[in-house]
């Protein structure tokens, strides 16, 4: 399955929504299409109702977008499957994102 990537973005907010897989395959088609989006951006805003699967690669796909963001910048996740939580709390990524 592809990854499907809707996003809205306003005065420096980037709203995306995320469906489908974040792994191997379908980390490096993401970051390609969110990198261009994060120009002029403070805050990001991520609904991960429709991810079913998140992978290292789609982690580090994460942590590549945080760090392309000013440092008071945030990115809020919402909407987050207990499965994918899970991810999060184990890695230790629940510390760096805001899970709402």
């Amino acid at each position: 399955m592809n990854i499907q990537i809707n996003h809205s973005k306003e005065n420096g907010l980037l709203k995306i929504s995320l469906s489908g897989r974040l792994d191997t395959t379908t980390s490096p088609v993401a970051e390609m299409d969110i990198r261009p989006l994060l120009d002029d951006v403070e805050n990001i805003e991520m609904d991960l109702s429709g991810l079913e699967y998140i992978s290292s690669a789609g982690l580090r796909t994460l942590l590549a977008i945080k760090k392309s963001i000013p440092e008071t910048g945030v990115i809020k996740l919402f909407h987050v499957r207990g499965e994918i939580r899970e991810v999060f709390d184990m890695t230790g990524f629940s510390n760096i994102f805001v899970i709402e």
